[in-house]
């Protein structure tokens, strides 16, 4: 899967013959051929020309708008999920809580397994005070103990509780995990990212959600319709659903390998003010995010191909729906 990403604080977008153009601030040209291009992913201050979106729209390009914190702003899809029969079956599910209940319970069990997995290999792998070692013990006891109650639970509000509790224990021990001192992260903070850590955490989540949406759309399902996340106008219950299961493999160990294998260092980072929120927030800078860009599309094209596993995962969970497997098993690391 091709994603071209567009880094810009003041660039603009046009055509040029069949091809796209982005013409940077300093002077510099960048060209893009959308037959080669799957999605465009554009971030930050981008003026696009009408000749521009007509050249997109013909080739029926999708195209993501994120703001400069990485917060999703808009979009150009051009799905044609004609199958009504799969989102009927879907809808059916949604309306049979016991059902329902069945598939979100599969989703926080398999996000929890692999909260499971992060947190033993803390516990083997890093030097450790003794403090700290009982700390990740503790921890661990208690993410299991919560991992039973989703396994036995009959209400959807008790599983989002048990879900919500595991991962704060699991992020009370994430920054052991973390090798360098300027590596900063107390906690969970988005909206805006309060550390350098969470800045990174964020965004890779940002990159993750639109590769989970993608591999649904591919297999004509509605999105919008989820069994874990509560249902909001607007909101795409059923791309934050399957995304639960990948957040720690992919994201959470791709942001602890940033740090800790220096690919990132303080300078790639900058303080940035959010009025609207009266408070100010840590971001990556452009060479920050071009950092992180490169080695998340590494991640998901080499070694166990997460964008196949993703794909593979989006499959299942239509064949499920369709009635052609019995449930839902999550990815479940190893």
């Amino acid at each position: 899967m091709s994603v071209i990403y567009i880094l810009s604080d003041q660039g603009k977008l046009g055509k040029q013959g069949e091809s796209l153009v982005l013409y940077h601030i300093d002077g510099k040209v960048t060209k893009i051929f959308p037959y080669k291009t799957d999605h465009l992913v554009a971030m930050g201050n981008i003026s696009i020309s009408g000749d521009a979106i007509r050249l997109i729209t013909r080739n029926r390009l999708p195209m993501t708008f994120l703001s400069k914190n990485g917060k999703f702003n808009a979009k150009f899809s051009f799905g044609e999920n004609k199958n009504v029969f799969l989102r009927q079956r879907q809808y059916s599910i949604l309306s049979n809580p016991a059902q329902s209940l069945a598939m979100a319970r599969s989703i926080v069990a398999g996000k929890i397994q692999n909260e499971l997995v992060f947190m033993q290999r803390i516990g083997r792998e890093r030097e450790l005070a003794p403090q700290q070692a009982v700390q990740v013990g503790s921890s661990i006891a208690q993410i299991k103990s919560y991992l039973s109650g989703v396994l036995t639970t009959d209400d959807i509000e008790k599983l989002r509780g048990l879900e919500g509790m595991a991962a704060r224990i699991y992020f009370s021990v994430f920054a052991l995990n973390l090798i360098p001192e300027w590596a900063e992260f107390k906690n969970r903070s988005k909206n805006p990212p309060e550390s350098n850590v969470n800045a990174v955490l964020s965004f890779l989540y940002t990159l993750l959600m639109y590769r989970v949406e993608s591999a649904l759309e591919s297999q004509g399902l509605d999105i919008y319709c989820g069994n874990l996340h509560a249902l909001t106008y607007g909101k795409t219950a059923l791309v934050y659903d399957l995304m639960e299961e990948f957040r720690t493999p992919v994201a959470d160990a791709l942001c602890c390998s940033l740090f800790n294998k220096g690919m990132l260092d303080e300078q790639d980072f900058r303080i940035e003010d959010f009025p609207e929120e009266g408070c100010t927030g840590i971001l990556l800078t452009k060479e920050g995010l071009n950092k992180v860009i490169a080695m998340f599309e590494e991640k998901m094209e080499t070694g166990l191909n997460y964008q196949k596993i993703i794909y593979a995962q989006a499959e299942h969970y239509r064949r499920v729906v369709a009635g052609e497997e019995a449930e839902y098993i999550p990815y479940h690391q190893r």
